[in-house]
C-alpha cells in the first residue's frame, strides 16, 4: 500500500514500485472511480496507465453511488485476480477509509430506514446543512469532528444511524477497531515537509486549470449531470461549478480550491497517524523496494 496526502507523489512512486516488483496498481482514491472527472482527480495519464495496469479507475458514472462497501467488494475481487496471476497488488491512494476497509473490513452496518434517510436528505437539499451539522455535533461529536461539513452522504448516514438505533455511529466504529487484519500488507506513506507540500498543492491547482479543468467541468455539466451530485460537490469541482453556474471569478475559485486542498491534506495526515505506516520520502523508491524485499521474505 502506498499512501500519503494529496499531491505528495503517490502515483509516480507506485508506478516505479509496480514496475520493479511485477505489480499492478489498485487505486484507493474515492474520486478517481468516476468517469469523465479526470483532471481534477489527478488520474494517472494514459501514458502512465500504459506502463502498468491500473484497476478501479473509471468504474462509475458521476451519478452512481460509490461507497466503501462497493470499493471493498471490487478491490477484493481485483486483488484476488492479480494474486492468482502471480503478480503483486500495489494499492495506491489517499482515501484512508478505503485503506482501513481493505485491512480490517467495514464496521457492521447498523439501522437503515429509507423514510428517515429521505427526510434528512430533503432537509439538506432545502438548505438546512448547518442545522444538520449542529444536530450531529450534539448526538455524535466524534463523528462531527471527523466529517467535513460538506460531506452530505456521511453526515446524513450518521444522523440516520442515531435516529434508528439511538447510538452514535462512532460507537459502532470504535467497536470495529480491533477487527482482525484481512491482508498481510506493507503500508508505506510519503512524508513531505508541510510548506513544500502546500507549494506543490498550489502549483498543481494552477496546472490543472491550465490543463483544461474548467472545460472538463463544463463538459460534464453539459452531459446532464447536476452540480449537486456528490463528486461535483468535492473540493475543486464545487468551486468550478460555482464559477460556471454563478459566474464566480475564476481567480477566487482557484484561491479557495488551493486553501481547501491544503486543509484537506492536513486532515489526511491526522487520519494517517492512526495507521501502521512506514514513512519515506517521495523520491525513495529504492528504500521502498528494500522494505518490500524484507517484507516479502518474512514468514
Amino acid at each position: 500500500m502506498i499512501t500519503g496526502p494529496t499531491a505528495s507523489g503517490k502515483t509516480r512512486l507506485a508506478i516505479e514500485v509496480a514496475e520493479a516488483v511485477g505489480g499492478e496498481i489498485v487505486s484507493a482514491d474515492s474520486m478517481q472511480v468516476y468517469r469523465h472527472l479526470d483532471i481534477g482527480t489527478a488520474k494517472p495519464t494514459a501514458r502512465e496507465r500504459g506502463r502498468v495496469p491500473h484497476h478501479l479507475i473509471d468504474v462509475a458514472d458521476p451519478d452512481e453511488a460509490f461507497h466503501a462497501a462497493r470499493f471493498l467488494s471490487e478491490a477484493d475481487r481485483v486483488i484476488a485476480d492479480i494474486a492468482g496471476r502471480g503478480r503483486v497488488a500495489v494499492v495506491c491512494g489517499g482515501t484512508a477509509l478505503y485503506l482501513k476497509a481493505l485491512l480490517h473490513g467495514l464496521a457492521p452496518a447498523p439501522g437503515r430506514d429509507p423514510e428517515v434517510r429521505a427526510e434528512l436528505e430533503a432537509r439538506w437539499d432545502r438548505g438546512e446543512r448547518e442545522a444538520l451539522c449542529r444536530e450531529l455535533a450534539r448526538v455524535d461529536p466524534e463523528a462531527a469532528r471527523r466529517l467535513h461539513p460538506n460531506d452530505r452522504t456521511r453526515i446524513v448516514r450518521a444522523l440516520e444511524v442515531w435516529r434508528v438505533t439511538g447510538r452514535p455511529m462512532s460507537v459502532f466504529h470504535r467497536g470495529h477497531a480491533f477487527a482482525p487484519v484481512r491482508y498481510r500488507a506493507l503500508m508505506v506513506g510519503l512524508r513531505i515537509d508541510r510548506e513544500a507540500l502546500y507549494r506543490k498543492i498550489d502549483a498543481r491547482v494552477v496546472s490543472m486549470v491550465e490543463a483544461g479543468w474548467v472545460e472538463e467541468v463544463r463538459r460534464v455539466l453539459s452531459m446532464g449531470y447536476g452540480a449537486n451530485l456528490p463528486p461535483l460537490q468535492a473540493i475543486g469541482y464545487r468551486q468550478i461549478c460555482s464559477h460556471l453556474l454563478e459566474r464566480r471569478p475564476l481567480d477566487q475559485a482557484v484561491a479557495e480550491i488551493q486553501q481547501k486542498t491544503r486543509r484537506f491534506a492536513k486532515r489526511q495526515m491526522t487520519w494517517f497517524r492512526r495507521m501502521p505506516i512506514r514513512w519515506v520520502r517521495p523520491e525513495a523508491a529504492a528504500e521502498v523496494l528494500a522494505l518490500w524485499r524484507a517484507f516479502s521474505r518474512a514468514p
